[in-house]
């Protein structure tokens, strides 16, 4: 109630005229002289001389409209200030990654992401938990795969395959496995399931495999696999650099699973900042 009818009167007390306040603030005339007289009446007070020709403020009305257009003023400078701030990438992002996969890929992206943006502050926590974003002030969290159901927004960033692998002395010693039933004859190095995924003529097939090793980290299980222990399942950002080099060799590739998708969450009730979209965007590019 405080500001009704303020705006109105700034308006015609700039101009000297109702029906060049009513074009200015895009209502009616009729509504500007509404909310004009509703404020003297809660004012009590005169605020403008009111003729057919001419409309000029009182002194009461002088004083007032000086005071009124300082604060209108104050406050679009604030909203200014705001938008310009918006605008800007600058702040703090705090976020969540998967361990190895945020050790790997996520945090010399972050960094490089830093050197470019040296007024952004970045919060990495790095987690294979599936944290609670509201509750532990996450503007971001980077997850691998399907997403469950929730009140989150998520951007596809890239896709990353899975390979099953082995080295060269084990596949020299034990053989190359040319189908999925011939895995119960190998040595499958196991993470924190024993089952290894498939995609068998456009259908997704699940494997239970048996090994000598369980591990709950890839790179003891790719290290097992270098030393020709057995066969392993993982995501092409654990082995690459060794399939490039030949230390690795890819089996199986035939019935390899579906790509699986890399995904940035965020919530859905914050407002997306220009510093969170940008860093999304530079994830995506970087991540394909």
């Amino acid at each position: 109630m405080s500001w009704q009818g303020i705006n109105e009167f700034v308006a015609v007390a700039a101009t000297q005229s109702f029906t060049m306040a009513s074009k200015n603030l895009h209502i009616s005339t009729a509504q500007v002289s509404r909310q004009v007289s509703a404020l003297e009446k809660r004012l009590n007070i005169k605020l403008f001389y009111r003729s057919t020709r001419k409309v000029s403020l009182t002194q009461e009305g002088q004083l007032f409209y000086k005071d009124c257009k300082n604060v209108l003023e104050g406050l679009k400078a604030a909203e200014d200030a705001l938008s310009n701030l918006q605008q800007q990438a600058s702040g703090s992002i705090k976020l969540s990654a998967p361990i190895t996969f945020g050790e790997q890929k996520i945090q010399p992206l972050l960094n490089d992401f830093i050197k470019l943006h040296p007024q952004i502050e970045i919060i990495s926590e790095l987690s294979n938990q599936r944290i609670d974003l509201l509750a532990g002030g996450f503007d971001l969290a980077i997850r691998l795969g399907s997403l469950e159901d929730s009140n989150l927004l998520a951007k596809k960033l890239a896709l990353r395959s899975t390979y099953v692998c082995a080295s060269p002395a084990y596949i020299e010693k034990f053989g190359v496995p040319h189908s999925t039933s011939e895995l119960r004859t190998h040595n499958c190095l196991l993470g924190t399931r024993d089952m290894w995924h498939f995609n068998e003529q456009g259908k997704e097939k699940n494997i239970r495999v048996k090994g000598n090793i369980r591990c709950n980290s890839g790179i003891g299980l790719v290290d097992a696999a270098l030393k020709g222990i057995g066969l392993i399942q993982l995501a092409n950002d654990y082995v690459d650099e060794y399939i490039k080099s030949g230390q690795l060799i890819r089996v199986l590739d035939s019935v390899r699973p579906n790509d699986e998708a890399i995904w940035a969450i965020y919530p859905e009730n914050r407002y997306v900042a220009p510093k969170i979209r940008l860093l999304i965007d530079f994830l995506a590019n970087n991540l394909q």
